[in-house]
């Protein structure tokens, strides 16, 4: 049962003793060498930079994503873009940030404008903007889709070094929302902002048997709905979120504007399931005890309650640990169909669950390479955490596999940010404006620029 190591790469403990080595963020793929970094200060500095190297380009962002989308050859550029950072301009309806802005940095300058993201927030608020756009992060919600689709425009600069404005309802506007870094570098962008609103999160655990009809009414039914899978025990942990009413919204504010949460007590149906399910993880990970923050992720479902608060407070909750995460967007008038066949599958097989599975569903997406493109898309996201040792869980990784084959013949698409398998998917087949976007390419960067091994595969 061994995993392919390309796929899922073991993690190097030691990176710290390899001073020369540029590493990705979980440290299982060295992406290059010190001397390739360099960080422009500014745009026209970044500009010159581009217009001088004759090799290719790549952006290391948070270094968030598998090495594969990051590395490049010995004589190539790895670029920091940190310095492209922050609000640059601000208006009733809008906000410019640099592409280098963290999440984090948008989310609390809007909050302190009043304002917010119509999308709801990915889960890991430590990406870049310009990244996070360029994989098709997204949150949770049919009225939302990707974070890419709030912008309005966006500033690139190209291979050449010039500059080029993309302006939304101009024909390429779709293939640089979601461009995998291949079309340029992102140093600006502007979001479209609506006014601060506050909901109230309704936290519930209930049987995985009717999850076919459910899972489409709590999203046709609340504004933001996000659910985990633990089908070991067909059992569903389910957040369902609503505008907060007056009151609720005059509790946040009298507690200093912190999230309420409204019964102290807490409600315990789910603890059984979580402490089976950290038998297991603390079995994979090989790490005894209660710490580990990949153990937080799960704790945090104990004695739930609901709360209110806004919407990053909420759902930005992520907790950034080494993991090996594989999300696949499948079209939603399939995913009843979908969720049945993992039911089959799983009571057939009774595969090792390391970690429940977890659903988001979003809108359509504009960006032609988003994996929501052009239909209301349900999320199937899984998870196997890495042992201090920097091994895998074989049985955990023979699950991903598994379920990614199945997700894949049912014209799934991969979160590009994340790990799958290339072979499974003929990228032609499940993206309509596959070969558009390739046009596109060839005009901006005849000359590859922006590619590496990873980026030549897909598209030449």
């Amino acid at each position: 049962m061994n995993s392919d190591p390309l796929l899922y790469p073991l993690r190097h403990t030691d990176v710290a003793r390899q001073s020369d080595s540029l590493w990705n963020w979980a440290q299982n793929a060295r992406v290059g060498k010190q001397h390739q970094l360099h960080r422009p200060e500014n745009e026209a500095a970044l500009q010159q930079l581009l217009a001088r190297h004759s090799g290719k380009a790549r952006v290391l962002g948070s270094r968030l994503a598998p090495g594969r989308m990051l590395s490049v050859a010995e004589d190539d550029l790895l670029l920091d873009l940190s310095a492209l950072s922050g609000l640059l301009h601000s208006d009733e309806e809008t906000a410019t940030f640099g592409g280098g802005t963290p999440l984090k940095t948008v989310y609390n300058i809007l909050t302190d404008m009043n304002r917010m993201l119509a999308s709801s927030p990915g889960v890991i608020a430590i990406q870049t903007l310009a990244g996070a756009m360029a994989t098709g992060t997204h949150g949770q919600g049919l009225q939302q889709s990707s974070l890419a689709d709030e912008a309005l425009r966006i500033r690139m600069v190209l291979a050449d070094g010039s500059v080029r404005e993309f302006n939304r309802g101009e024909a390429e506007f779709s293939a640089a929302l979601v461009s995998l870094g291949a079309l340029g570098i992102i140093t600006a962008v502007t979001l479209r902002t609506q006014p601060f609103r506050l909901f109230t999160c309704h936290k519930n655990a209930v049987s995985d048997a009717n999850l076919e009809q459910d899972l489409l009414r709590w999203n046709r039914d609340y504004a933001l709905s996000k659910a985990w899978w633990f089908i070991d025990d067909n059992l569903m942990h389910v957040w369902n979120a609503h505008e907060a009413t007056p009151e609720e919204q005059a509790r946040w504010h009298k507690n200093g504007k912190a999230v309420v949460e409204h019964d102290h007590k807490g409600d315990s149906r789910l603890n059984n399931t979580l402490d089976q399910t950290l038998a297991h993880m603390h079995r994979d990970t090989q790490i005894h005890g209660k710490g580990g923050k990949q153990f937080r992720t799960v704790t945090r479902f104990r004695d739930f309650t609901d709360v209110t608060g806004d919407i990053y407070q909420l759902f930005c909750r992520g907790i950034a640990v080494p993991q090996i995460n594989v999300e696949i967007g499948v079209a939603l008038d399939r995913t009843p169909a979908v969720i049945g066949k993992i039911k089959r599958w799983y009571a057939e097989n009774r595969p090792h669950m390391h970690y429940p599975i977890i659903l988001r569903c979003t809108g359509p997406s504009a960006a032609w390479l988003s994996p929501a493109a052009q239909q209301a898309t349900c999320f199937f996201g899984f998870v196997v955490y890495y042992a201090d040792d920097g091994s895998l869980s074989q049985e955990g990784l023979h699950f991903l596999t598994e379920v990614e084959k199945l997700l894949a013949a049912e014209g799934g698409r991969p979160h590009w940010g994340k790990y799958y398998d290339p072979q499974r998917y003929v990228w032609r087949e499940i993206y309509s404006q596959w070969d558009a976007f390739r046009a596109v390419r060839d005009a901006l960067d005849p000359q590859r620029k922006f590619s590496n091994d990873y980026i030549t595969a897909l598209f030449d």
